[in-house]
């Protein structure tokens, strides 16, 4: 077992933290799943630090705009490539094999520059409106999103034998990296109900199972299984309903 090389390989795969470069082995591939929450931590960090430094300093319109950015840039925008691409898929109305094609297109149609435009907008104008006291409960939501996606990455039907998320999935120590991000939930969890209440718990539960149930039932209905593009479409997704959950509850608390 090499842990170390394992996370190297979820967070050289899923974010542009820099990291030594590891071979990609069988051994290291069962675990690398198991890691990649923990660039949820890293953002989480990175977000409440730079709202926090930025409301101390005076700078409100930074403290507001550069959580919106951070995630995008701490990953490079590979979930948010996979946003897209599954807009562009889903909006041709075709049949599953023509939408499976669309996702493998590298060109970015209208619909999915118009559904990025309408993301961003929707995010930045649902954490302006988010009270401070959810504000810690919004920084662990990237730890939830990342071990719910991991977790169907190894437990849903793949829609086909190779790309990403079924390299990830068939090397994966499936049972192992279940467990584990389960623990992820549970520990995320906990800490939001320590930090910010019970209230929020539950808002974030409600809203976690709502969009996980969504993408399971859409994800085999219109794929024949999910992808990494869908995975990283749940992920912006979920996060994106998080946030707007998480502002409606602050006024709400």
């Amino acid at each position: 077992m090499n842990l170390p090389g394992s996370m190297m390989i979820a967070f050289s795969m899923y974010s542009r933290i820099p990291v030594p470069q590891v071979q990609w082995t069988k051994e290291r591939m069962k675990y690398a799943m198991c890691f990649f929450p923990l660039i949820g931590a890293v953002i989480g960090l990175m977000e409440y630090g730079a709202i926090l430094l930025f409301r101390t300093m005076g700078f409100p319109f930074l403290a507001q705009i550069l959580p919106v950015v951070i995630p995008v840039a701490v990953t490079g925008g590979i979930h948010m490539d996979g946003l897209l691409d599954v807009i562009d898929a889903k909006s041709s109305h075709g049949e599953t094999e023509k939408k499976l094609e669309i996702l493998k297109d590298p060109h970015t149609g209208a619909f999915a520059i118009i559904g990025c435009g309408i993301y961003f907008l929707l995010y930045l104008a649902f954490f302006i409106e988010m009270r401070p006291v959810m504000i810690p409960a919004f920084c662990i939501t990237f730890v939830i999103t990342r071990a719910l996606s991991g977790l169907s990455v190894v437990t849903f039907p793949m829609a086909k034998k190779s790309g990403l998320a079924a390299a990830f999935s068939d090397g994966a120590h499936k049972r192992v990296v279940g467990t584990v991000m389960v623990l992820y939930l549970i520990i995320s969890l906990i800490a939001i109900w320590l930090f910010t209440g019970a209230f929020a718990v539950s808002g974030v539960i409600a809203i976690s199972f709502v969009v996980f149930l969504y993408y399971y039932h859409m994800s085999k209905r219109e794929f024949g299984g999910i992808t990494g593009d869908l995975a990283g479409y749940f992920l912006q997704i979920l996060e994106l309903a998080l946030v707007m959950g998480l502002a409606i509850l602050s006024h709400m608390k």
